[in-house]
């Protein structure tokens, strides 16, 4: 599986994102991280801005909402297959990590890692759920928070996709900047491995 990891949107590499890109464009766009807003018009907003950006690019975008394979994890592996891009947006990184584990789109994503005609992109925490831990994400997103139709249990564990954690929006004019900073500080107090990206850098891994 191939990797775009961005720290805000899509960054400034989407000529190497759209050569990674297999000749199936249909794009998934996974929205779950903003499952906590209560705000249906600004979310709204937020994924019409998200499948506009992608569309410019020469992909063909969709919503793809995790929450109806909560009930029946098995059948979202069909529905999913059918994309050549998985494009997941920022938010709330622990409810995003939730519904990938609710719906078994991290298990997806796991028995890919080796597909290498399949794309997973995202940014914040899109990207930030792939590390081995989201210990220190906590600093800046509320783990907590338990949308409904959510289990309430915390999932600490990342998905071991990349071998370290990703610290966003570092040094950026972006709301969270400030609380970043600490998670970046909590990373180099607990030794852990992590990249700092500034908002507009990308992660390319093929």
């Amino acid at each position: 599986m191939k990797l775009y990891l961005s720290s805000y949107r899509l960054g400034n590499q989407t000529e190497k994102l759209i050569s990674m890109v297999s000749n199936n464009k249909r794009a998934a766009v996974i929205f779950n991280a903003l499952d906590f807003s209560s705000d249906l018009d600004i979310k709204q907003s937020t994924i019409d801005r998200e499948i506009h950006d992608l569309s410019e690019i020469g992909l063909e975008p969709e919503e793809f909402d995790l929450r109806p394979y909560f009930v029946n994890p098995e059948s979202l592996k069909k529905e999913i297959s059918r994309f050549g891009l998985i494009w997941a947006i920022g938010g709330n990184t622990f409810v995003l990590r939730r519904a990938m584990s609710q719906s078994g789109f991290d298990e997806f994503l796991i028995e890919n890692r080796n597909n290498d005609t399949l794309v997973f992109a995202g940014y914040s925490a899109g990207a930030c759920v792939l590390a081995p831990t989201l210990r220190g994400i906590d600093l800046v997103d509320d783990p907590q928070i338990s949308p409904e139709g959510y289990e309430s249990n915390v999932i600490w564990e990342g998905l071991s996709l990349i071998n370290f954690s990703i610290a966003p929006h570092y040094k950026s004019d972006h709301a969270e900047s400030e609380l970043v900073g600490k998670t970046i500080e909590y990373f180099i107090e607990n030794k852990i491995l992590f990249k700092a990206l500034r908002d507009g850098e990308v992660i390319v891994i093929k």
